[in-house]
């Protein structure tokens, strides 16, 4: 039977004992049955291990087939968003806390990855957003988000202003601590807490969670996944502003500035067990079900 997958990329957190030790585990695994591996440069520098052949997110992108991603769901954003303008696939192997994007456990691996080698699996399409910063009409600055875009101001607990427009429709003004921005993927993480909904990985949709509103009648509201979100900030904001792609990737935005959220062209591929499923995992990570007393 000819292999599915025949180069395949591994990727995980530097200097972590657990994603290490996996990493090594995975390496041993897939070299003895004839895959040629590529390890992410910055974790192999902590891997005991001869003879590797290593090489950027990039790299991997470029040249293997499928992608393995050991750690959280942090480490898992910050690949995926490089690995969205790639056709290749992704894993994910929770060294993490929640792990919503990490599908195997570290204690467990071998049985359901030689599963998925093998082709019985499920595969899943997930949109990505790109948020650009706009001054005077010429674009300043733009990134891809994985979760969320989030307006906010450079100091914690600071008003600011900012009106809110959906595909060039007017939608509403607002004085709030700012605005998160997410995809059905980002539903349980930051939007969540702040009271957004959750959006199951299928939708094509887009959230807006208000962040502190001066008013109580603000509250979330879920448009089309193909609106283009714009956010234009009062003139009068005194202070400095920033727009977070994912918590990671900060762009500086200034009074008058204009954002545009929409989805971006790139899309992830997350591979997962055929037994995966996506009610199981709400239940097990927010832990659904529990007795109340």
């Amino acid at each position: 039977m000819p292999q599915l997958y025949k180069t395949i990329g591994l990727i995980g957190k530097p200097n972590h004992e657990g994603a290490s030790a996996t990493i090594e585990t995975l390496h041993d695994y897939l070299l003895e049955n004839n895959y040629q591996v590529i390890i992410e440069h910055p974790v192999a520098k902590s891997l005991e291990l001869k003879n590797m052949q290593t090489g950027t997110l990039t790299d991997i992108g470029e040249q293997a087939d499928l992608a393995i991603v050991v750690g959280g769901d942090g480490y898992m954003l910050g690949a995926a968003r490089v690995l969205a303008c790639f056709d290749i696939g992704v894993i994910g192997v929770n060294r993490g806390h929640l792990g919503f994007l990490t599908d195997l456990s570290p204690a467990d691996i071998v049985p359901p990855l030689e599963q998925i080698l093998s082709g019985k699996s499920r595969s899943e399409q997930r949109f990505i957003i790109e948020a650009e910063v706009y001054r005077h009409g010429k674009l300043k600055s733009s990134n891809s988000a994985v979760n969320e875009a989030v307006l906010h101001a450079g100091k914690v607990a600071s008003m600011i202003e900012f009106e809110v427009y959906i595909d060039g429709s007017f939608m509403f003004s607002q004085r709030s601590d700012g605005l998160i921005v997410s995809t059905p993927t980002g539903s349980t993480a930051y939007s969540m807490s702040a009271g957004g909904p959750i959006l199951t990985p299928n939708l094509n949709a887009l959230s807006l969670v208000p962040m502190f509103p001066h008013t109580l009648t603000s509250r979330p509201i879920v448009v089309d996944g193909d609106s283009e979100i714009k956010l234009i900030l009062a003139n009068d904001n005194q202070e400095s502003l920033q727009v977070s792609c994912d918590g990671h990737v900060i762009l500086a935005v200034m009074p008058g500035d204009e954002v545009i959220i929409k989805k971006s062209k790139a899309r992830i591929c997350l591979i997962h067990p055929l037994d995966h499923n996506y009610f199981n995992v709400l239940r097990n990570k927010l832990s659904w079900g529990n007795k109340l007393y």
